[in-house]
């Protein structure tokens, strides 16, 4: 008798204990906005109706509205864009671009024209641009991956500095650094480490450079991509390879998860009028969905969406 009542107090702790964290899948209802696309990634919300995504395979950046999707600029017409990945609005307007294909910063205007950003750090361009992010100040920093492994500490964080240009290094010896986000107050820089399954978080100094880096959480069984905070400090990270959206809170404790159409999400963006929508580029799939959540999305830095506040 209390051998079985030890066990059902167990079961009822395990049940309380999954309940509070709130780790047990939700359901989500998913649209799906575009499809047919070439490994999609990189959206990016300007504060207007539309949301830009990357086709990292087909060369060119997707605009999808309301009134449906289409090809916003491509490699073909438009050099020298060639396979962009991350993308990013700054509050100038412009949509700023990781293209790996060239190893460069591009920065695009509304009507299509490219402008080099960042050709490349110290006479040589970049390895492969992923992803990137603007701080409180204007500063842009991104992820800089070349080679895949636990071993491979060759990729670097980059930042340009919003006044001279100037490319510096923010952090190196990383294994393939990725998703790349702020936190609300601009303090700590978090960045997806996808060779290591995990979220690393930094402290950004007064110089710009990243330091105090400290394992904010290890997501295994598949890759962190796209990272992306709502109001509440919760950060969304896109796991690729599980078919998941993993929620963390501000101590790195997982607290939901967003099971998605495929097992390949690679990133996230927060959007609509009340910022309560979630976008979701999908690879396996090669399409670009939403969802409604229960916290709006965190404002991003120095963004088109603060200008219109």
């Amino acid at each position: 008798m209390y051998r079985k009542f030890f066990h059902l107090m167990i079961i009822q702790l395990i049940l309380t204990l999954l309940l509070s964290f709130n780790i047990f899948a939700q359901e989500y209802e998913f649209i799906k906005l575009a499809d047919g696309l070439q490994f999609p990634e990189g959206p990016a919300w300007d504060g207007k109706g539309s949301l830009f995504v990357s086709s990292c395979y087909g060369g060119y950046i997707t605009k999808i509205s309301e009134d449906g999707y289409g090809i916003f600029i491509d490699s073909i017409n438009h050099k020298p864009l060639k396979q962009t990945n991350g993308l990013t609005f700054g509050s100038d307007g412009y949509l700023y671009a990781c293209d790996y294909g060239i190893g460069a910063i591009l920065k695009i205007s509304s009507s299509g024209l490219i402008e080099m950003y960042a050709a490349g750090f110290e006479g040589e361009k970049f390895n492969r641009p992923n992803d990137l992010a603007f701080d409180k100040n204007g500063n842009l920093y991104f992820t800089d991956p070349k080679s895949y492994g636990t071993d491979k500490l060759d990729g670097r964080i980059f930042r340009i500095d919003r006044a001279t240009n100037k490319v510096s290094i923010a952090a190196k010896s990383l294994a393939f650094p990725n998703g790349i986000a702020f936190s609300a107050d601009g303090e700590y820089l978090y960045v997806a480490e996808s060779a290591k399954n995990r979220i690393l978080k930094f402290k950004v100094e007064e110089d710009g450079k990243l330091e105090m880096m400290l394992v904010f959480v290890e997501l295994p069984g598949g890759d962190p991509d796209g990272l992306a905070f709502d109001v509440e400090g919760n950060l969304y990270a896109a796991h690729f390879g599980s078919g998941t959206i993993f929620v963390m809170n501000k101590v790195g404790e997982i607290i939901s998860k967003i099971q998605t159409p495929g097992k390949k999400p690679s990133n996230v963006e927060f959007g609509g009028e009340d910022f309560k929508t979630l976008f979701i580029t999908e690879d396996e799939t090669n399409s670009v969905y939403m969802t409604r959540v229960s916290n709006p999305g965190l404002k991003l830095h120095y963004s088109t969406v603060q200008d219109t506040e």
